[in-house]
């Protein structure tokens, strides 16, 4: 009996979610001139935008737009071999793509010329930042099971690595000395250049991805909940609990605010959500893929663009 009523619930309240999803009449399909999946987007000034992808043992994909993500061109390096999975600017404007056998792709003038570069341990990298024009910062991960922050000179040589015994997923840096990663149950801090990471008072996911707002940050994780902080991560509030029973079971790619009430956030088969409460509450688009959005990032005129698998681009018009 107790299993029929709780169906029934279920039925009822997925009918009731489907009501009251957001239209997707303003979200525009772009042709990527890929089917390889896609990683990371990332602007680096109003006109150009850059994708990080490929597949994860056959090749490298870089996508360019230099027309404000309007319109795209692939790029494909044979040299590197290996799909990218993070994707790092410089204060000075150099880009970093990882990816797997520690590949490093990097340019120094834009993107008109790729270097490959490489990590001599092979790991397999999926996260970097570079807060400074001399150390780069890489994730690797095994399955979830182990994981390392790794430093690196100019030449990918290994200056220090932290070794963990869980795994990680993402890394973000708001200056040279102070920066999150975070991954599987656990956010960690630096506060000393990097020199110590210390275990922030959160968990309950396995979390993906941050948007920083200042001391504000939000906070997404793989079973669906959002975290959030407003004091860079002294204290944290679950805003939405992704293991609730009464709430639809989301994965979570990746989350972006573009101020302390507006952010969107957007995970596998398709899934984007946001919200125009700070994160309080959160509606779902209706589904134009089903396959996973990987990263979203704000374009210079206000539009949103999301890519994901089999070379997904998408404009949100707003």
């Amino acid at each position: 009996m107790n299993r029929f009523w709780i169906l029934g619930i279920m039925v009822l309240f997925a009918a009731g979610c489907k009501k009251d999803q957001l239209r997707t009449d303003n979200v525009y399909s772009l042709a990527s001139n890929t089917t390889d999946r896609l990683n990371k987007v990332r602007f680096i000034s109003d006109k150009e935008c850059f994708v990080a992808g490929g597949e994860l043992y056959d090749r490298a994909t870089v996508l360019h737009s230099t027309d404000g993500g309007y319109t795209w061109t692939a790029g494909s390096y044979p040299a590197a071999g290996k799909g990218l999975y993070g994707f790092a600017v410089s204060p000075a404007g150099a880009m970093y793509m990882c990816g797997t056998d520690g590949v490093v792709l990097h340019s120094r003038d834009t993107g008109r010329n790729w270097l490959l570069g490489r990590i001599l341990n092979w790991n397999y990298y999926i996260a970097a930042a570079y807060p400074v024009e001399d150390t780069g910062i890489f994730i690797s991960t095994v399955l979830q099971r182990a994981s390392a922050i790794v430093q690196v000179d100019t030449a990918f040589n290994i200056i220090s690595q932290d070794t963990f015994q869980f795994g990680l997923n993402n890394i973000y840096m708001t200056g040279p000395s102070t920066g999150y990663a975070i991954g599987y149950g656990v956010v960690l801090k630096t506060t000393d250049h990097r020199r110590t990471w210390a275990y922030q008072d959160v968990e309950g996911d396995n979390f993906t991805a941050m948007s920083i707002l200042g001391n504000e940050i939000w906070m997404c994780g793989a079973n669906g909940s959002i975290f959030h902080t407003t004091d860079g991560g002294a204290h944290w509030q679950r805003l939405r609990n992704g293991n609730s029973l009464s709430i639809p079971r989301y994965m979570l790619r990746d989350i972006l605010f573009t101020d302390l009430l507006h952010g969107w956030a957007v995970g596998d088969e398709g899934l984007i959500i946001c919200t125009e409460d700070g994160g309080r509450n959160w509606r779902e688009y209706e589904r134009f893929t089903s396959y996973a959005l990987r990263s979203i990032t704000l374009c210079p005129n206000g539009d949103m663009l999301v890519v994901g698998d089999k070379g997904g681009i998408y404009r949100i018009v707003r």
